[in-house]
């Protein structure tokens, strides 16, 4: 799955990303809006994508000047499933979020990151998460806890997950300030792009502040 391209989950053709950018708004676009939202899509090539999807009843055509604005039929008997592919990005993050806190003890911090956080993904990438594991926790608890996670986003998704965790003293470590940058850079990749599921989002980002301060 790629999570910045949901329908292609069951069709690779550009009327799947010009749904997605009509499914994700309540506002009607003219193809020219759709197109600069759509990477790779020619204005008359989303026209012609807009056209078909009118003749299918998913999207209404209005008249406004000399143009035409598109927007999704929200009473079409498939709106609903088109709509849910739309938000599968979402609908992750809700799992995930669902999933780790139920955990004992839930994670101090979690995010989303790499090329599943930056829509740069592509059908084989894999999934990274960053898990801030408390320092009460039982290590062998824990790991089981993720494991399980790893395997549950794999059936969720079709993508392999590659969890990286650390305890919070280890992430007090990494985001040390040093010449080059971080203890451990991807740490600063994490605060910048990471999509957050536990914890308070801007959490890694408070450390790494807190840190170069007191260096």
């Amino acid at each position: 799955m790629r999570i910045q391209r949901p329908m292609a989950v069951v069709t690779p053709t550009l009327d799947g990303d010009v749904l997605t950018v009509l499914a994700r708004a309540s506002a009607a676009f003219t193809p020219g809006q759709v197109s600069r939202l759509v990477p790779g899509g020619s204005v008359d090539g989303i026209r012609k994508a807009l056209n078909r999807l009118v003749d299918e009843g998913t999207v209404i055509a209005d008249r406004a000047g000399n143009a035409y604005t598109y927007r999704l039929n929200n009473e079409h008997l498939a709106a609903e499933p088109i709509v849910a592919l739309a938000r599968l990005r979402e609908t992750l993050i809700v799992r995930l979020t669902q999933t780790v806190a139920a955990w004992t003890p839930a994670p101090t911090y979690a995010a989303i990151f790499g090329s599943a956080a930056r829509g740069e993904m592509r059908s084989d990438s894999d999934i990274d998460l960053f898990l801030v594991r408390p320092e009460a926790s039982r290590a062998d608890q824990w790991d089981e806890q993720v494991a399980d996670l790893a395997l549950a986003a794999r059936r969720w998704t079709g993508n392999d997950v590659r969890p990286l965790v650390m305890s919070r003293s280890e992430v007090t470590a990494g985001v040390a300030p040093t010449d080059d940058g971080l203890v451990e850079p991807v740490l600063e990749d994490i605060a910048r792009e990471g999509i957050a599921f536990a914890g308070p989002s801007a959490w890694l980002s408070r450390q790494i502040r807190t840190a170069r301060r007191i260096a």
